[in-house]
C-alpha cells in the first residue's frame, strides 16, 4: 500500500470510532436525561435545555474529526 492510501484508511477509521463513540455517549446522555425528567417532571424544561447544550457540544468533536478526515483525505499535508 503507498502512504497515501494508509493515511486515508487510517483516517476513515479514526472517523468510524469517533462517530461511535459520540453517538452512544449522546444515548446515554439523552437517556439519562429522560430517566431524570420521568423522575422530576416539574424540572423537565430545565433538564430538556440543558440536555439540548449538551448533546450539541458533544457532536462538536465528531464535526470537527469530519473536516480534519476530509483535509488530510483531499489536501493530504503528508503526501510527496
Amino acid at each position: 500500500m503507498t502512504e497515501n492510501a494508509i493515511i486515508i484508511a487510517a483516517c476513515m477509521f479514526a472517523v468510524a470510532f469517533i462517530c461511535l463513540g459520540a453517538a452512544l455517549g449522546n444515548a446515554s446522555m439523552t437517556g439519562k436525561a429522560i430517566e431524570s425528567m420521568a423522575r422530576q417532571p416539574e424540572e423537565a424544561d430545565n433538564l430538556f435545555t440543558r440536555m439540548l447544550v449538551a448533546v450539541g457540544l458533544v457532536e462538536s468533536m465528531p464535526i470537527l474529526c469530519y473536516v480534519i478526515a476530509v483535509v488530510l483525505v483531499f489536501a493530504n499535508p503528508f503526501a510527496k
